[in-house]
């Protein structure tokens, strides 16, 4: 959710896995739903057509399947996951969880959280990065206007140059005193630019995957595994 994240997604995981053949890869099933009701329209109260039924349809699917662990690269779709865990046996990635973590390895303490208002609005990122001690600043409306931009008017619809209102956003966190950036939206990496502060939480899951899958990992930036160096 939606349809580039999860391209993106399995791009990360199979060039990021150690292997020297086919059968050395991990074995995956993807579901890419693209009629599910959107998330931040309905955390936000713009619609009753709640999210979680077809979510939690595909989520009873994959355990049906055989999977052990499952990954939904989307942000905003941790809001409705206590719900969703609830409904399988499956164990599913935090992306928000592990970013936070992520973060935390990293020794941030001051963190901009760029994601969907439904993402903001929720504050799963505020409390998930609270237990670290890791304060979560979000943009000002005119920021967070730029953000859903990005994701909306570029990403979502195929077009690019993102990427010039992308280094503008986050420009203004950084001189606002963050010392870090958090992709909080896994359609974000497509509109980013290279830093060695921003955190793309799809990078993290990707990685938490194959480690949860059996996997090696392998490629990832020395900045990003110095989180798991240590």
């Amino acid at each position: 959710m939606g349809p580039a994240a999860t391209v993106l997604f399995y791009h990360l995981v199979t060039n990021h896995t150690l292997a020297q053949r086919d059968k050395d890869h991990l074995n995956i099933i993807i579901t890419s739903r693209a009629e599910i009701p959107d998330r931040t329209d309905f955390i936000l109260g713009k619609s009753a057509d709640d999210p979680l039924p077809m979510m939690l349809a595909d989520a009873q699917m994959l355990e049906r399947a055989g999977v052990g662990v499952i990954a939904v690269p989307c942000n905003t779709a941790q809001f409705f996951w206590d719900r969703l865990t609830a409904g399988i046996s499956v164990p599913i990635l935090n992306i928000v969880d592990e970013t936070a973590n992520h973060a935390a390895r990293r020794g941030f303490h001051r963190a901009a959280l760029l994601g969907t208002e439904g993402t903001v609005k929720g504050e799963l990122y505020k409390r998930a990065l609270a237990e670290y001690d890791i304060e979560c600043r979000t943009p000002d409306p005119e920021g967070q206007a730029l953000v859903n931009s990005i994701i909306y008017d570029y990403v979502k619809a195929g077009v690019p140059g993102g990427e010039v209102l992308f280094s503008k956003v986050a420009e203004m966190m950084l001189a606002d005193g963050c010392d870090s950036i958090i992709l909080g939206c896994t359609e974000l990496p497509l509109a980013s630019v290279p830093d060695p502060r921003i955190i793309d939480s799809l990078e993290v899951l990707a990685y938490r995957s194959i480690v949860e899958a059996g996997g090696t990992p392998k490629g990832f930036s020395p900045e990003f595994m110095s989180a798991y160096e240590k």
